[in-house]
């Protein structure tokens, strides 16, 4: 092949990989958009939940699509479960489950394939503590279907899936275990008069309150209540979900070229793509380089919710809430956790980018006629426009899961009972209130009740 059309066959090559990267960029998906995560949140808050379910129904397509099926699903499974239909939200609970565990499944045994475009492009197979709360759900909507047997089945496979996590990450991982998951173990296994059992999933829970404690500031639930089976009496436990959890925004900073350099050599990455990996190479060994490099990463906030605490009452007796499970502390933790790793990837991703997009417009320069200057202009700030925009941080997240779970336990004679629950703010102040008719409590047995505030 002559030397002029080894050169053009470059060029074209180079031409067709940034053409690749414009298409990954416009078929890339961040999951719903900012004004469909106001709507859903303006719904729970105000209590809508049919409307919420059907609203995150009618946007499946437009604003998941096929990249975030495992978000729509978990969005739409916690509605459902906020409105009593368990059994509807366990099948989508169910559906994201084995989707997560299919891509997490994927994600060790081969690469990623993300290097030089960025993650919204794969698809999203959820955070750590989303996968683990996908089960943790699971088991809510069977201890509310009184189905005790499924429900330990489901709060034991958070534990079998954290374990995993820890080996992966050498145990390491600042989310060991769910101490909220072991706790409402103990409780089944009471119901089912497994009093060993137990003792044995108190322990651990309690175990696990103690980093709780440390790590997220959630102190281990103080109760002051015993098993109950000799005396005369059952149990109301509420279970309180509250508020509306963290959401990602993306964070910008500056790398410089000397530190981006060692991302790229540091990370396995770069092998991920072996065509984009030796342009890398072609375009360091051509001399090409920078002053920086600038990076997106996410990062979690909370936006405020009013509601602080709640009190269960029934006839004269009454009980406060505890909080169990600081689910924005645990996800902001986990995160943190992993910003090295994150961060590294990302650093290399940018610089990667920037290399490629110098390199072609390199290319394009050698052409030195008046149409090639022109040509080489256009294609400078077209590349450099394509490196720009596809280098955004992965904000996708659970949308509707709650900010906090909480619960409230209330020794109660046996019978029927109006159950009210008082919502309160920081102050003290009354929010709201919610009624449940015609509870039933039967001796030496638990009742379990659950309700879900957004504001």
């Amino acid at each position: 092949m002559a030397g002029d059309d080894r050169m053009a066959l470059r060029r074209r090559s180079l031409f067709t990989l940034f053409a690749g990267f414009i298409s990954l960029a416009l078929s890339a998906c961040g999951g719903p958009s900012i004004a469909a995560k106001k709507s859903m949140n303006e719904m729970l808050a105000a209590g809508n939940l049919p409307n919420a379910a059907a609203y995150i129904e009618g946007a499946k397509e437009v604003e998941y699509g096929k990249h975030n099926a495992v978000l729509y699903h978990l969005d739409i499974g916690v509605v459902l479960h906020d409105a009593g239909k368990y059994k509807e939200s366990d099948e989508h609970f169910d559906a994201a489950e084995r989707r997560m565990e299919e891509l997490y499944t994927k994600s060790v045994t081969q690469a990623a394939g993300t290097l030089v475009i960025n993650d919204t492009t794969q698809e999203y197979s959820g955070e750590v503590f989303e996968r683990a709360l996908t089960n943790v759900f699971r088991a809510l909507n069977y201890v509310l279907l009184g189905q005790p047997d499924e429900a330990l089945v489901e709060a034991r496979k958070v534990e079998v899936f954290l374990d995993e996590i820890n080996r992966r990450r050498g145990g390491k991982n600042v989310y060991k275990d769910d101490a909220f998951a072991r706790y409402l173990d103990s409780l089944l296994y009471e119901d089912a008069g497994k009093l060993d059992d137990a003792r044995v999933s108190r322990s651990a829970a309690l175990k696990a309150y103690q980093w709780y404690a440390s790590k997220y500031g959630t102190p281990a639930p103080r109760f002051g209540l015993s098993w109950f089976e000799t005396e005369d009496a059952g149990e109301i436990v509420f279970i309180h979900c509250n508020g509306v959890g963290p959401r990602k925004i993306s964070k910008t900073f500056q790398v410089a070229w000397k530190d981006a350099l060692a991302a790229v050599h540091s990370t396995k990455a770069d092998t991920e793509d072996k065509a984009a990996s030796q342009r890398v190479k072609n375009a360091l060994a051509a001399g090409i380089a920078g002053n920086s490099v600038s990076v997106a990463y996410p990062e979690y906030v909370q936006d405020s919710f009013r509601i602080a605490a709640s009190e269960v009452q029934a006839g004269d007796k009454s009980a406060q809430t505890l909080l169990m499970e600081d689910i924005t502390a645990i996800a902001i933790a986990d995160l943190k956790d992993r910003n090295l790793v994150v961060k590294t990837r990302a650093i290399a991703r940018a610089t990667t980018k920037f290399l490629l997009a110098k390199l072609v417009e390199k290319e394009a320069r050698k052409n030195t006629s008046t149409g090639g200057k022109w040509l080489a202009d256009l294609t400078s700030r077209a590349t450099n426009a394509v490196a720009a925009a596809t280098e955004v941080a992965d904000t996708r997240g659970w949308t509707t899961v709650p900010a906090q779970i909480r619960m409230a336990r209330l020794r109660a004679a046996p019978g029927t009972h109006e159950v009210t629950v008082v919502f309160k703010d920081a102050a003290g102040a009354v929010v709201s209130t919610h009624v449940f008719k015609d509870v039933s409590v039967k001796k030496g047995r638990r009742t379990y009740l659950a309700f879900r505030t957004a504001q």
